[in-house]
């Protein structure tokens, strides 16, 4: 299939070498010095294409992907304020994209653990949540956005958390809140850490990832899924579809 990559910094260099190694043919790669690429026949004649670039960047890259009636696939987090107008253009028939805070399939089993874990521990209030994510210097965004996804199933599975927040010195955190914690070092690709933690004992789930390749085979799996296809998809739903399991990512 014919993929275009919209961001051309460390994943999208790793999107474009996954998607050659299978067999997939690179027509056009849009940085921020060559935006006008947007109209170009190149672009147009893309099946797919990727967007990996910077929160305050993603809606205008989406749009201009919408009007050359190219589908896209994006992970670019931090923009999500945008994504409900985004889903409505979608599912009104003036755009195709498949949006993911993260597109390792390890993450998402992660969730999926997350949320069984969020409904049994419902049950034991003596056990209070916490999490903290971990990445690269380069991370613009905070908390990521697979943090505020994992953030976002607990408060929806556990009666005593009604938000999350992020710890501020000086400010006294809301005692129903999840609190989210952040670092950014090094070269740190994500990790994120939940914690259920009580008078006796803590429970960890743990997600490290090891480097990038996960997050970018898995957006080039998710063009692949989505080429043909109409409307707006996440990537539970490309999951579901492919495993032939239902509720497991849902």
């Amino acid at each position: 299939m014919k993929i275009a990559i919209i961001g051309y910094g460390k994943m999208g260099h790793l999107i474009e070498s996954i998607a050659k190694e299978r067999g997939h043919k690179i027509v056009s790669i849009i940085d921020a010095d060559n935006t006008e690429d947007f109209n170009t026949p190149e672009f147009k004649s893309a099946d797919v294409a990727i967007e990996f670039t910077t929160p305050g960047t993603a809606v205008a890259n989406i749009l201009a992907s919408f009007a050359a009636k190219v589908p896209v696939v994006v992970g670019t987090t931090g923009w999500t304020g945008s994504l409900p107008d985004i889903k409505d253009m979608c599912d009104k028939g003036d755009g195709t994209l498949l949006w993911a805070s993260n597109f390792s399939i390890g993450v998402n089993l992660f969730m999926a653990f997350n949320r069984y874990v969020a409904k049994v521990m419902n049950d034991f209030p003596e056990y209070t949540p916490s999490m903290t994510e971990i990445h690269h210097i380069h991370k613009l965004d905070h908390p990521s956005g697979t943090a505020i996804t994992l953030a976002d199933e607990l408060v929806a599975n556990v009666d005593r958390i009604n938000c999350w927040e992020e710890p501020e010195p000086g400010k006294k955190m809301n005692p129903h809140a999840l609190e989210i914690g952040h670092v950014r070092e090094g070269e740190v690709p994500g990790t994120h850490i939940i914690s259920w933690d009580s008078t006796v004992d803590t429970i960890t789930l743990r997600h490290e990832a090891k480097n990038r390749v996960g997050f970018a085979l898995g957006a080039v799996k998710a063009a692949e899924w989505l080429k043909g296809k109409k409307g707006f998809f996440t990537m539970a739903d490309m999951l579901s579809d492919v495993t032939k399991t239902n509720g497991l990512f849902v």
